[in-house]
Parts: structure tokens; sequence; C-alpha cells
């Protein structure tokens, strides 16, 4: 039965929007897949997608799926180039992934206004500033 199913805790993954300034001084937004555990991350799926309102309209971007075969440890991989014109949407991140054969699952949202240049702080790992979902 479903409750006998064992979900393991997500921990040491995470989702960050980060920029960096391109040579025309403009930014070039990207989500990363930051991996700060101690193993490997395998068979990584990941689905995009952003749902909200504007101007009282519901609006609803592409659902995109994304398959990363693995993350090294203390590593990270791009998931997507996103266009801060959806910043003001919920923008939902659901990672799956395995572990010694068991598999992880976890979504992310980045709620609208989250995304805000008073919410940047420096990633290490990725060198850049950005905000991140834990």
């Amino acid at each position: 039965m479903k409750k006998d199913i064992e979900i393991p805790k997500v921990e040491g993954v995470e989702v960050a929007v980060a920029r960096k300034k391109t040579e025309t001084g403009e930014y070039d937004w990207h989500v990363y897949l930051i991996n700060r555990n101690d193993f490997v991350l395998d068979n990584i799926l990941i689905t995009s997608t952003g749902y909200g309102q504007k101007n009282g309209e519901a609006q609803k971007t592409s659902t995109l799926r994304q398959m990363i075969e693995k993350i090294d440890k203390e590593s990270f991989a791009i998931i997507e180039r996103i266009d801060p014109q959806v910043f003001h949407l919920s923008n939902e991140y659901w990672v799956s992934y395995y572990v010694n054969g068991q598999i992880h699952d976890k979504k992310f949202i980045f709620m609208p206004g989250s995304i805000v240049e008073q919410n940047l702080s420096n990633i290490d790992v990725l060198n850049l500033e950005g905000v991140r979902h834990i």
C-alpha cells in the first residue's frame, strides 16, 4: 500500500536561480541543481513549469522535462536558462533522483517576487549571485 512506501528525506540538494553578467553588461539567468552531498546523484529527472497571474489573468508556461545522467558530489548542473519575464510567476522544479538505487523526490518552488535584487546572495559553489531554494 501507499502508506508502506518509504520516501527518504531530501538533504543537501538545492535549486538556485543565479545571474551571470555578459560582455554587454546584461545578465543571463540560469537555474542550477546543486548537490552538496558527499555522494553522486544518478538519473535525475527534472520537471519545470511556471504558473500564476498577471493583471488578473491566469498565466502558465510550458512544462519542460529534462534528464541529467549524474551530478558528482559537491557539484552542480545547469537545468535551464530562465527569462526574468517569468519571475512574477511561481516557478516550480520537481526533482527526482536516485542514490544507491533508492529514489528521492522534492518540489522546489520559487514564489512570485522571490527572485529580486534584495534576495540575491553569493552562491559559493557557483561563484555567482542568486536565490537559493533548499
